[in-house]
């Protein structure tokens, strides 16, 4: 058993960041950019008076680097070859590497090359061009994958409602079909990110079955502005700009090419990256709370109250020390999943390992923000100044407690299978009840 970061992979993160270096923190360092990333950054790029919006001059500078990154190999790394990507059996691209890549780019701290606010990277994450690659017709693959990539494409996910949230199998869009073929939808759709540049949405409708069902929900591929589909409001949110959109759906009406993978099978497309972006954003959350616990540690070692250093109180000492144990275990689990999950089909993730994914996920996103608190009690005043970066990455992050599945779903799945009610070790309900009434 070996623990040790792969040499090519040691070699690949010694090349980014070469690559951060001579082109991006170039870009960020020019024409005033850095007030995007200091003290400045919420209302630099948040246009108070456009809806919160972000300022078309903070896409801008995240499209040019972008652009930079593609040009130099590195954006596209985790997509197949056929899509420009590095992804191969060997593991080079895949959720390992990954996982490492994105702890290693949130360590630095806010930039650049790395701002998960808007899921921003040099390294790119790309679960929509996952969902048409397995789930998409030749057809959608071309207009959808090969749009996406040349930037004419940009794809909004339609799941979550202003009544359901978790619970999405209890959906109340529809969508009916005509006798033409055709289908109507009418419903709502909440927390659409990036709808004010989306081209594509991905909506989900039930088409069948009733509330609960996982089997008879659809995806439909709805042109962004096509009759019916209107944008309601713009929630802002804990960490602005928003682009988090509440959408209406009347009469919406669609071909029946609009239909990603089977019809009635939407879920199973729903969740054809939910694992691979955990996993990522489990190491991404691990990544912001490594640099958290670095600065202070850091801080407290310079910081002379009283004429002694801060570090040497065991107060300041013990909230590390646990926080720094926590960060390295945590490490170990995540690479070890990530690895896993490299050596199965992804619908064999969710039926074997899927409570390790859950752990992963909740466990650093919780990890994270106890790690950003903890910095803004080291740094004091300063911590509690938007100077330091503490306060951007505990809102950012607070997100994700949420999003991707709460922590309690999360938990729940864990605890399915710890007690058997779906994984592996799976049991039928009433052999459970007739355990427990024996014990």
């Amino acid at each position: 058993m070996n623990f040790d970061v792969p040499p090519a992979l040691q070699s690949y993160l010694a090349d980014l960041d070469s690559f951060i270096a001579r082109e991006i923190q170039p870009l960020q360092d020019s024409n005033d950019n850095n007030r995007f990333f200091d003290h400045r950054r919420e209302h630099s790029r948040t246009d108070w008076d456009n809806q919160g919006l972000p300022r078309p001059q903070w896409e801008d500078l995240l499209k040019e680097c972008r652009r930079r990154a593609d040009a130099a190999g590195f954006f596209r790394f985790s997509l197949p070859k056929q899509y420009g990507g590095q992804n191969e059996s060997s593991g080079r691209g895949a959720n390992l590497w990954m996982a490492v890549i994105r702890e290693h780019l949130a360590a630095k701290g806010l930039g650049l090359y790395n701002d998960l606010q808007n899921e921003h990277s040099v390294v790119g994450n790309f679960p929509d061009v996952v969902m048409v690659q397995h789930f998409g017709s030749e057809a959608q693959k071309k207009e959808l994958i090969d749009g996406r990539l040349k930037g004419k494409v940009r794809i909004t996910f339609g799941l979550t409602e202003p009544g359901h949230g978790s619970d999405a199998t209890h959906m109340d869009t529809r969508a009916e079909r005509q006798a033409d073929g055709s289908y109507v939808i009418n419903g709502g759709k909440m927390w659409q990110t990036g709808m004010h540049v989306a081209t594509n949405c991905f909506i989900f409708a039930r088409t069948s079955g009733k509330n609960g069902e996982a089997k008879g929900i659809t995806c439909f591929n709805v042109p962004r502005h096509t009759a019916g589909l209107k944008v309601e409001s713009y929630e802002w949110t804990l960490n602005m700009p928003t682009d988090h959109a509440t959408v209406s759906l009347t009469n919406v009406k669609v071909p029946a090419e609009a239909i990603i993978g089977p019809l009635g099978g939407g879920l199973a497309v729903a969740q054809a990256f939910v694992h691979e972006n955990r996993i990522r954003q489990a190491a991404s959350s691990l990544g912001a709370a490594v640099y958290c616990i670095n600065q202070s540690v850091e801080y407290a070692m310079k910081r002379k109250p009283f004429g002694k250093p801060l570090a040497s109180n065991q107060a300041i000492q013990f909230p590390l020390v646990e926080l720094a144990t926590q960060a390295e275990m945590l490490r170990l689990l995540i690479r070890k999943t990530a690895s896993e999950m490299d050596r199965m089909d992804h619908v064999e993730v969710e039926k074997t390992i899927g409570d390790k994914v859950s752990m992963c996920n909740y466990y650093a996103n919780r990890l994270c923000t106890q790690a950003a608190d903890q910095a803004i009690q080291v740094h004091g005043g300063w911590g509690y100044s938007r100077h330091c970066q503490f306060e951007h990455i505990w809102r950012h992050h607070r997100r994700y407690r949420i999003t991707e599945g709460s922590e309690e779903i999360q938990m729940r799945k864990v605890a399915g299978y710890l007690f058997g009610f779906m994984g592996p070790k799976k049991v039928v309900l009433g052999e459970m009840t007739d355990q427990l009434s024996k014990l």
